[in-house]
């Protein structure tokens, strides 16, 4: 956290920050953070690559208490692998492999910070060597199955790579934000849509533990790709292609609790956020930072 960032808040022993528990790089540690600042390869112009460290120091403004689930944070290991230095293009790639390799044996839970939602298909190509292997969860707005490589190509380019599309499910999809020929294109690999309008008719809990039966069938392990431009435009104005309608900032926070629960759930993203948009009250960044609070009070909340 940065000093700046610190100044004005007040001190109190009996109320610890959040961003104060994540230690130094740990093998062994119950949840790693990662910062994946990736912007260069997206389809309009952006400086994700600022929103690691923002959400890192949104962190203070929270403490590491969950009340609805009685866990405190302070109890379980959690460290930061710091920031994957230019991790765009086939070299950066290359880097976020590297950097995230070892990850699966060492830890219960990545949290990678992105950054563009690019970061999808780096950090899970970076930890399993067979896609095929594996389920795929997005709450998202669009479908990602563009051409090329872009921030709206992962899922497409992890389908090609062997991830099933019988494994994947994408929630929150959004009307007049995706072409029919990217539906079609859906459809065509088999992909679960759950779309906007059908998340208004059923609860947050009934589609993410229909999303995880689905991915994590056969005993796949899942990513989870929180792309935060699925909320509503006025909760998330820092992610450029948020639409008004989307869901709301509770529901994603239900959705990161629910995957870090889910012991199959192995890695969490949160992505598509430009911390230099955000409103002067931070909203959005503020959203990431409980995200990463949430996701990691689920890997507490685990039975096993």
């Amino acid at each position: 956290m940065t000093d700046m960032a610190s100044a004005h808040l007040s001190h109190d022993p009996k109320w610890t920050r959040a961003h104060s528990i994540f230690s130094a790089p740990s093998e062994g540690a119950d949840v790693a953070l990662i910062g994946i600042p990736a912007h260069e390869v997206s389809l309009s112009a952006t400086s994700a690559h600022q929103t690691p460290g923002a959400i890192r120091d949104a962190l203070a403004r929270y403490s590491t208490y969950s009340s609805a689930h009685d866990v405190d944070l302070r109890d379980f290991s959690l460290c930061d692998l710091g920031d994957v230095d230019s991790p765009d293009h086939e070299s950066g790639e290359k880097k976020v492999a590297t950097a995230v390799a070892n990850v699966r044996a060492n830890h219960k839970l990545l949290i990678a910070l992105g950054g563009d939602n690019s970061i999808t298909y780096s950090v899970a190509a970076g930890m399993w060597p067979d896609l095929s292997k594996i389920g795929l969860i997005t709450l998202d707005a669009h479908h990602d199955l563009r051409d090329g490589v872009s921030n709206g190509s992962p899922v497409w380019r992890l389908i090609q790579a062997g991830l099933s599309g019988k494994n994947i499910v994408q929630i929150g999809i959004s009307d007049f934000a995706n072409s029919r020929e990217y539906s079609q294109r859906a459809k065509d690999a088999g992909i679960h849509v759950v779309t906007r309008d059908v998340l208004r008719k059923r609860p947050m809990a009934d589609v993410m533990a229909e999303a995880l039966d689905i991915a994590g069938a056969g005993g796949r392990e899942i990513y989870v790709d929180l792309d935060v431009d699925v909320c509503d435009r006025a909760v998330v104005p820092a992610c450029p292609a948020s639409v008004p309608g989307g869901i709301s900032a509770d529901e994603l926070r239900q959705a990161a609790f629910l995957a870090g629960a889910d012991a199959r759930v192995r890695a969490i993203d949160i992505t598509e956020i430009d911390a230099t948009l955000d409103t002067p009250d931070q909203r959005t960044v503020r959203l990431a930072a409980l995200l990463v609070l949430e996701g990691a009070c689920g890997v507490a909340s685990r039975k096993n």
